[in-house]
């Protein structure tokens, strides 16, 4: 039978009865979270002196695991967690390895719907209770928005940080985190991998990108200490990432070790400001990158696995003394100097408290174990992290309530007040870059007839349809006639030939680009469409820096991702029904000469 979420008065009854034997079996009291700090911190090292050294070791590791509930996933799902983790569920899971944390991810089945999500964690919390030493989990996702986003519709999905920049509004980023966390909250989610507070001076940043805020180190520092405000004030631990600052790499430390060649002191200047600022903020836990800087560690080890730059940077110099998490320690950057069972030995001696997704489990877990069983690794090191990891648990209230409910889901997720948030959010966001022969609004052209072409990226999760069906359907919607034609990020010859012949006798041509290169295709489209005499339109769904490459449409739009939300946005820009308000968080430089700067940051027209 499928497990379901807890019916709020079975959650009452079970809450009332499961956590207080919890807490009775280990001497906590419920009201744990409420205690003052001191307090708190001995009922919390009473806990951890009672824990075995396998407990302690299972403490530090946030796990994937495969499948929608905790005690009976499909069987395609078991089979990935015996091939992977060698156990049938998240139940056995906990049981097997005591993890003080798990990540829901989309392609392991965790994040069908909301009452499925909200069962799941219920189901986790209810393994993790029946443990020796029950104790609550964290669970974590990473939910940025925009184009990273792993908990969709019917959740409410608000603007990425890079659109968030470029409106500009603190009380808007706030506002939209708040929003964001009270709902991961109402589906028992309580640690958000975000928000990113990388500083993405680097147009070749492939793997930040419109991930980040923008490039002016204040301006992102202000926007990351509204949104650690906004979703901790919605129940939920924010992780600032991915520092010391992944900003001005163009390799992506998925599938290599990037470098960052920053002296010291630009470091502090450029880096720094939005990590302080989160500091600041009272940030509960900030997530490490697997990149190497010589500037703050001459070893030229990986961040994740500099003792100079965790302990000596982030605790020593900022006085930082909340949780710090890895990157995915499945990622080629952290693992291409040392093996798999090295690395979470050398991230604990470094300063880090959880070890997040370790490729298997069983090596990493028995490394660290091995480690302390000879004297690598003390058990002091290890109670300094499980004492960090247990004070945020109980700041969350999980030794509390760890339990959520149907009620809670219906009452928060994806309600009419949070989805008109989102569009007002969204409607600041959108930038005008380029308005030629003022071609915008279509609002000034009678009944305008306008096809709708260009780039097809494979959607972050919850979006309704390809971008251009979306965007062809939001024009429809204001009352347009728009058909879509998808020509994908690479059109080929025959593709442009359709497209071409498709804008016969129509009145724009709106072009949906993404990440237009020097040798991009995407480029020929957009002359080809041109040459026709109907005007274009194109909307950078991604990166900004499109416009460079563009020279001949009439009017270029920075939407800065392809998700329903901003291209929706995008959409009411378009048709007059909003003004273009947003101004870029970013400087766009020339595409023939990079030295010189053809949009500043602040750039950006209206009507």
């Amino acid at each position: 039978m499928q497990q379901r979420p807890l019916r709020t008065s079975r959650r009452t009854l079970l809450t009332a009865t499961a956590t207080a034997a919890a807490a009775a079996a280990i001497g906590v009291t419920p009201a744990l979270a409420q205690a003052p700090h001191q307090s708190k911190d001995r009922e919390l090292r009473r806990i951890i002196a009672r824990m075995s050294l396998e407990e302690k070791v299972g403490q530090v590791f946030v796990s994937r695991v495969y499948g929608e509930t905790a005690t009976n996933p499909a069987q395609a799902d078991i089979d990935l967690n015996l091939a992977q983790l060698g156990v049938r569920d998240a139940a056995e899971l906990i049981a097997k390895y005591h993890v003080g944390g798990i990540i829901y991810f989309g392609w392991a089945h965790n994040v069908r719907e909301p009452h499925q999500i909200a069962g799941l964690s219920n189901g986790i919390q209810q393994a993790a209770l029946r443990q020796d030493t029950p104790i609550p989990l964290l669970i974590s996702t990473d939910q940025e928005h925009g184009i990273v986003c792993r908990v969709g519709k019917p959740a409410t999905l608000m603007p990425g940080a890079m659109a968030l920049g470029a409106a500009g509004s603190r009380a808007d980023a706030r506002r939209a985190a708040r929003i964001a966390g009270r709902e991961l909250a109402a589906l028992g989610i309580r640690q958000n991998y975000a928000p990113v507070a990388d500083v993405n001076v680097n147009p070749g940043n492939i793997v930040i990108g419109v991930r980040s805020f923008g490039a002016d180190p204040e301006a992102v520092a202000r926007m990351v200490a509204a949104q650690v405000d906004g979703y901790q004030g919605g129940g939920v631990a924010a992780t600032s990432k991915h520092f010391p600052g992944h900003g001005d790499t163009e390799d992506d430390s998925h599938f290599e070790l990037p470098y960052i060649h920053h002296t010291r002191e630009e470091f502090e200047r450029l880096d720094l400001p939005p990590f302080k600022a989160a500091v600041r903020a009272g940030i509960d836990s900030i997530m490490t990158a697997h990149i190497v800087v010589p500037a703050l560690d001459p070893s030229e080890d990986p961040a994740t696995l500099s003792h100079p730059i965790l302990t000596g940077v982030l605790r020593e110099q900022l006085g930082y003394d909340g949780v710090v998490v890895t990157d995915s320690l499945g990622m080629e950057g952290v693992r291409t100097k040392y093996g798999d069972d090295r690395v979470p030995v050398l991230a604990l001696k470094a300063g880090v408290d959880q070890l997040l997704n370790p490729p298997s489990l069983e090596v990493a877990w028995n490394a660290v174990l091995k480690a302390v069983q000879d004297g690598e690794l003390t058990e002091e090191r290890l109670d300094e992290s499980i004492l960090r990891v247990l004070r945020l648990k109980a700041k969350l209230g999980l030794f509390r309530d760890p339990y959520t409910s149907d009620r809670e889901v219906d009452r928060t997720v994806g309600i009419p007040q949070h989805l008109r948030a989102a569009e007002e959010i969204a409607d600041g966001t959108t930038t005008l870059l380029v308005n030629a022969d003022k071609l915008l609004p279509l609002s000034r052209l009678s009944t305008p007839d306008v096809l709708v072409v260009g780039a097809d990226p494979s959607s972050p999760s919850g979006t309704t349809g390809p971008p251009t069906k979306v965007f062809a359907g939001a024009l429809t919607e204001l009352g347009f006639t728009a058909t879509a034609l998808s020509t994908g990020t690479a059109p080929g010859a025959a593709k442009i030939d359709e497209a071409v012949a498709a804008a016969a006798g129509k009145d724009v041509v709106a072009v949906l680009t993404y990440n237009v290169s020097a040798t991009s295709s995407q480029r020929t489209l957009v002359s080809r469409l041109a040459a026709t005499g109907v005007p274009v339109v194109a909307i950078a769904v991604n990166r900004p820096y499109d416009v460079a490459r563009l020279p001949e449409a009439k009017a270029v739009l920075a939407a800065y991702s392809w998700t329903d939300t901003e291209l929706r946005a995008a959409a009411r820009v378009i048709a007059g029904r909003a003004r273009p308000q947003g101004r870029l968080p970013v400087p766009v430089q020339r595409a023939d000469d990079p030295a010189t700067t053809l949009y500043p940051i602040g750039y950006g027209l209206s009507y």
